[in-house]
C-alpha cells in the first residue's frame, strides 16, 4: 500500500513538472484621466478595447476625474501609477515643489477646448467678459493656465472660477452661475448647433497652446523606478492606440461613440475636425522654454527649472520600432 501511494506521489509529481506553467499575469497599472469622453482621454479605453494594452502585457484599472488638480494628486500620493491629462504648468509647479511627479509622455500639444456663453448672454468675445466669471476644470489644469493667459493677453477684469467637467459646466452656464463655460469635443457641440450657447473663445486664442504641449501623462517618480519596464510598455501601447485611432479599422468609431454616447457620424467628427493625430502623439514636450516662461510669469513656479531639473522631470520612454 505504502508502495502504491508512492508511486501514485511520483506520478502526480511527474505530470505537474510536464505540465505548462500557468502565464504570468499581466502587469496591472492603475491610471487616473481627466475629462472621460474627450477624443484624446479615450486613448486608454479604446486600446483596452482592442486588445492593444493585453497585448503588451498590460492591463489597466482606470479611475476618470474632472480635471489636472483631480488627475494629479493620486500620483502624488502614490495611489495610482499614472495620470492622463495633467496640465503642463501644474506639472512643472507640482515637480518645482519636491513633489514625486514625472512626465513620461506629452498628452495634447495644442488643444481643441472652447470657451462659450449662454445664446442670450450679452457676452460675445473675450472683451465682454470683464466682471464676469470664466469656468475653468480645475485648479492647475490647462484649462486654468489658458484662461489665466487669456486674462493677461487680453487684460480682462473677469474672474477664473473652477468648474469641473463639460457636464457640470454646461449646467453652471445654462443656470447663470458662471458666465463664460469651457467644453472640449463632442460636449457642447449639440448645445451649439440648436442655437444654445455661443462660442466666446477657442484655446488657440491663447500663446501658450499654439504648438506647445498643454497636457502631459505624468508617472509617479518611485512608480517609474521600480516599475520602468510596465510602463515602457505601457507607452509603446499608446503609441500604438494612436496608430489604430487614426486608421481605417471602423471599430474605434463605433466603441468610441459608445463610450461618449454619441451618434457615429458625431463621432467621427470630433475626430477628423477637432483633433489631429499630432495633437496626440506622445514623444516630445514642445514648446517648453516659452511654457516655462508662462509658468513664471503666471506663478506657477517662482523661477524656471534648471537643465538639469528639467532633465530629471521627463523622462519619455524611448518608442521599440
Amino acid at each position: 500500500m505504502k508502495r502504491s501511494r508512492a508511486l501514485g506521489f511520483i506520478a502526480m509529481t511527474a505530470a505537474l513538472a510536464m505540465s505548462p506553467a500557468p502565464a504570468a499575469a499581466d502587469d496591472l497599472l492603475k491610471l487616473t484621466i481627466g475629462q472621460r469622453g474627450n477624443w484624446d482621454t479615450a486613448i486608454a479605453h479604446l486600446g483596452t478595447k482592442a486588445g492593444i494594452f493585453k497585448k503588451h502585457g498590460i492591463e489597466l484599472e482606470m479611475i476618470y476625474t474632472s480635471g489636472s488638480g483631480e488627475t494629479l494628486q493620486p500620483v502624488i500620493a502614490g495611489s495610482v501609477d499614472l495620470g492622463l491629462a495633467v496640465g503642463t504648468l501644474g506639472a512643472i509647479a507640482a515637480f518645482a515643489k519636491g513633489a514625486p511627479v514625472r512626465i513620461v509622455g506629452a498628452e495634447a500639444t495644442g488643444a481643441a477646448d472652447y470657451w462659450y456663453a449662454k445664446a442670450a448672454s450679452p457676452i460675445k468675445t473675450l472683451k465682454d467678459t470683464d466682471g464676469r466669471t470664466i469656468a475653468f476644470s480645475t485648479n492647475g489644469s490647462s484649462t486654468h493656465s489658458i484662461v489665466l493667459a487669456f486674462i493677461k493677453e487680453f487684460d480682462l477684469k473677469a474672474k477664473p472660477t473652477p468648474t469641473g467637467n463639460p457636464s457640470s459646466t454646461l449646467t453652471a452656464v445654462m443656470t447663470d452661475q458662471v458666465d463664460v463655460g469651457w467644453a472640449s469635443p463632442p460636449f457642447g457641440l449639440k448645445e451649439m448647433a440648436d442655437g444654445k450657447i455661443r462660442l466666446v473663445a477657442k484655446a488657440t486664442d491663447a500663446p501658450i497652446v499654439r504648438g506647445q504641449t498643454i497636457r502631459v501623462l505624468v508617472a509617479n517618480a518611485q512608480a517609474l523606478e521600480q516599475r520602468a519596464d510596465a510602463i515602457a510598455r505601457f507607452m509603446q501601447a499608446y503609441r500604438e492606440t494612436i496608430d489604430y485611432m487614426y486608421g481605417d479599422d471602423p471599430r474605434v468609431i463605433k466603441d468610441y461613440a459608445e463610450f461618449v454616447g454619441v451618434p457615429e457620424p458625431l463621432a467621427k467628427r470630433v475626430r477628423d475636425d477637432f483633433f489631429p493625430k499630432s495633437l496626440l502623439w506622445p514623444d516630445e514636450i514642445k514648446g517648453l522654454d516659452s511654457l516655462m516662461a508662462e509658468a513664471v510669469t503666471l506663478k506657477f513656479v517662482p523661477a524656471p527649472l534648471t537643465k538639469e531639473q528639467v532633465a530629471d522631470l521627463i523622462r519619455i520612454p524611448a518608442a521599440k520600432h
